[in-house]
């Protein structure tokens, strides 16, 4: 039966209620256009009631804000941030990816003098007042409820950098060391980052290695090194001793 376009979009909110929707999905489950799915997810977003996100949509308000994750497990991240900023040495150009624990690692980074590059506008909030920090922002669309800057203007920029070492933050990682983040909008930044990083440190807490994302950014051949807060899983162990990564233990 052919839905009318208000029925649709109801039912569109449902999907959207149970995980982020997808167009191409929606659009084969309602036996129409992607065009015409689209469209309804332009109307609801403008009418408050979704999030549009790269590819599809969310529920509005359903992603956790920047500030509500930053005090969970504070402790914690900035244990992982003070080994990580050891990493560091004067004259390094550092990438650093979005999240609460590399802000943690930014915090414990004044009075060096490095580069850094970024698209965690809190860890450029953080910086901004070390002389000694050059800054370097590849521009983009702010996502205000993440503090973060995405799409293809942050991209085309990042594919012109590199760095001497990269930061990377995560969703959650699997047993094979797969790295997973939970919106697709941020993975081609992350993804980027990585290509143009001659070391990648990957910054999770052990609580990360029960968790998981819906988009896969990256396996364990990208990541050198892991700064966590206790000794892997048991399950990870052959993936990340197959892959040679140095695992440091906060």
């Amino acid at each position: 039966m052919t839905l009318l376009p208000a029925q649709r979009r109801q039912e569109i909110l449902r999907a959207v209620r149970n995980g982020t929707a997808h167009v191409s999905e929606l659009a084969e489950s309602f036996g129409v256009s992607e065009m015409t799915v689209r469209r309804d997810l332009g109307a609801l977003a403008r009418d408050g009631k979704l999030e549009r996100v790269h590819g599809g949509a969310v529920e509005a308000g359903g992603e956790p804000g920047f500030s509500q994750i930053e005090v969970e497990r504070r402790d914690i991240k900035d244990r992982l941030g003070v080994q990580a900023a050891q990493m560091v040495t004067d004259g390094q150009t550092v990438m650093i990816d979005i999240g609460t624990t590399t802000l943690q690692l930014a915090r414990h980074l004044h009075g060096k003098k490095i580069t850094v590059v970024t698209t965690n506008l809190a860890v450029v909030e953080e910086l901004l007042p070390d002389p000694d920090i050059e800054l370097v922002l590849p521009g983009g669309i702010v996502r205000r409820n993440y503090r973060s800057l995405v799409g293809v203007l942050a991209e085309d920029s990042l594919r012109q950098i590199k760095s001497d070492i990269l930061f990377l933050g995560t969703s959650g990682v699997d047993v094979e060391m797969g790295v997973w983040d939970t919106t697709m909008v941020e993975v081609p930044i992350k993804r980027l980052m990585i290509a143009g990083a001659q070391e990648v440190v990957l910054l999770a807490d052990t609580a990360k290695f029960a968790m998981t994302g819906m988009v896969r950014v990256c396996g364990p051949e990208s990541i050198d090194r892991i700064v966590t807060d206790a000794p892997l899983p048991a399950a990870c162990r052959s993936a990340v001793d197959a892959a040679g990564i140095d695992v440091v233990i906060a």
